[in-house]
């Protein structure tokens, strides 16, 4: 994924989080707000300190990312995503966390086939 299409700054995090809609499920949490890019969605991933160290939390990002990534053609576009990475993913592999954000996506109405 390109890092024009990534949420970095916190007050882009923040946006979402005020104004921006969730759903859930045992290993992540969606946010997600409209933005006014219509053309492309931007991600933006958040993982505690609770749930470990750099090495760790950085392998879960690099995880989600990935499943969004091949999940991307799927995902309606103009939207602002913020992904937050439960302590249930822990034990997850890749094949669960992927079918966890398709899961988001289909509950939060934003899978598109």
């Amino acid at each position: 994924m390109k890092k024009q299409y990534r949420l970095r700054k916190n007050q882009e995090f923040a946006r979402v989080y005020r104004h921006g809609q969730s759903v859930a499920n045992r290993q992540l949490v969606l946010f997600y707000l409209p933005n006014e890019n219509v053309e492309h969605f931007r991600l933006g991933v958040s993982v505690s300190k609770k749930l470990g160290r750099a090495v760790v939390r950085n392998r879960l990002k690099r995880v989600v990312r990935e499943a969004v990534r091949l999940k991307a053609k799927h995902i309606k576009q103009g939207y602002d995503l913020v992904i937050i990475v439960r302590k249930g993913a822990l034990d997850a592999d890749f094949e669960q966390l992927s079918k966890s954000f398709i899961h988001l996506l289909k509950k939060s109405k934003l899978y598109v086939k």
